[in-house]
């Protein structure tokens, strides 16, 4: 028999047990595989290109050759992908361009003058960013749009795409997203060869996407010597919904994320049992009529019930306001409101990485072609993260010039700022620059 959703009412004891557990579901073992992953990361460092081979034939049962990929073929690819997929990605790279494009013009440059004292903040993009698209379970086109085209409009000037699975709608996605080479591997020694470069692979400065445990931890790791976006953990969707919600569609926007991994989370807050438990039975159904394996012969039905039956969850509450409350607290990546009066709720919901808005409005348009970046803050990082944009491909520096006559009027302020916290080297370098009393 499918799995089912763990249901939950408000104010029973097991409510507040289950809603403290999903409260911390972002808590992954990177521990676990951290020795393994610094093991790796230091082969890599110091062996290059050679450290690399020997990792790529142990966990891929293969010797790529190149390891780095220029003239990947990408416009060929495109032309070759059946004509339906062809429009669906580049049709999806232009919406997520021009949303980014908007984007971008957020990030102004400013300048003022205060005073005799020239100050700016300006805004810069990183020469190169390295993107991680996952492979094994699915083949990923959409992340390659979604990572790569904020940093073309960015304005990035290189961009390397490292995957284990450079399928032909991969190379067909890079091409239209503007990314200039391919790493043709994966896992935690990718992850490696970006950050710290080989003799092949040029060190980026960024390193951007999702990726199992092993490169999730990798990332950490490497963290300071190159900037990441996040730490990802598995993918969630929360459903907000009331009796005005269709349970079948309910259902199938939490199959749309369960399917991802058996660690997704397929989370509901609705107003009353009735709703969830029409919703547990439209999910048992859908479950059994979902294709055990995809194209690719994938499994696909046992990964969405094990995910369903690891943490499907249904939680019932007794108002609007305790159910934006929750939603609040949970700080889910993506969040679902099939409500009436849904742009109303969703201007209280302060914490998530994405809002779908409405009964018309699937999850499953956001990973696609809605145009925001589909990476978003997973396990609660909604509390502080944000989308991966184009603000995640540049630096910024402050500018700050001063005239003589304003450097002799604050001089006392800054000397005695100096010499208050005992640097007097601090001191004498403002004095050395004043006239001579």
């Amino acid at each position: 028999m499918p799995s089912s959703l763990s249901l939950f009412t408000d104010g029973q004891s097991d409510f507040a047990e289950a809603l403290g557990l999903l409260a911390r579901r972002g808590d992954t073992d990177l521990d676990r595989v951290e020795a393994v992953v610094r093991e790796i990361l230091h082969d890599v460092r110091s062996g290059g290109d050679a450290a690399v081979l020997r990792y790529v034939e142990r966990f891929e049962q293969r010797k790529p050759s190149p390891l780095l990929i220029r003239d990947y073929g990408g416009a060929e690819a495109l032309a070759a992908l059946p004509g339906e997929l062809a429009e669906a990605l580049t049709v999806a790279a232009a919406r997520i361009r021009r949303y980014h494009e908007h984007q971008k013009k957020q990030l102004e440059t400013f300048e003022y003058v205060e005073e005799g004292v020239t100050l700016s903040s300006r805004v810069t993009a990183v020469q190169r960013a390295g993107i991680y698209a996952p492979g094994g379970k699915a083949c990923y086109p959409s992340s390659v749009l979604m990572c790569a085209v904020p940093a073309q409009v960015a304005g990035v000037n290189e961009i390397y795409l490292a995957s284990p699975d450079t399928s032909v709608e991969v190379r067909a996605a890079c091409h239209l997203a503007g990314v200039t080479a391919l790493i043709d591997f994966g896992g935690a020694q990718a992850i490696a060869a970006m950050a710290y470069g080989t003799e092949s692979i040029p060190a980026v400065d960024k390193i951007v996407g999702p990726g199992n445990i092993y490169v999730a931890a990798a990332k950490r790791l490497v963290f300071g010597q190159v900037d990441i976006d996040s730490i990802a953990g598995p993918s969630e969707i929360l459903v907000l919904a009331d009796d005005t919600a269709n349970p079948e569609v309910v259902a199938a926007d939490l199959l749309s994320q369960a399917e991802h991994d058996e660690d997704a989370y397929a989370l509901l807050i609705t107003i009353g049992s009735e709703m969830a438990l029409g919703v547990d039975a439209a999910v048992r159904r859908q479950l059994a009529a979902l294709p055990e394996l995809d194209s690719r012969g994938r499994k696909r039905r046992a990964i969405a019930e094990e995910s369903i039956e690891r943490h499907g969850t249904a939680l019932v509450v007794g108002s609007v306001e305790r159910l934006i409350e929750l939603s609040n607290v949970l700080a889910a990546e993506h969040v679902s409101i099939q409500m009436r009066d849904a742009r109303q709720v969703a201007d209280r919901i302060t914490r998530a990485g994405a809002l779908f808005v409405g009964h018309n409005t699937p999850e499953a348009a956001g990973d696609y072609l809605a145009g925001p970046s589909h990476v978003l803050p997973t396990g609660g990082a909604a509390r502080y993260g944000a989308p991966l944009g184009v603000y995640d491909f540049v630096s910024r520096s402050s500018l700050i010039s001063y005239e003589l006559e304003a450097l002799a009027q604050q001089a006392d302020h800054i000397t005695t700022f100096a010499r208050a916290e005992g640097l007097e080297a601090h001191a004498r370098a403002v004095e050395v620059r004043l006239p001579k009393k």
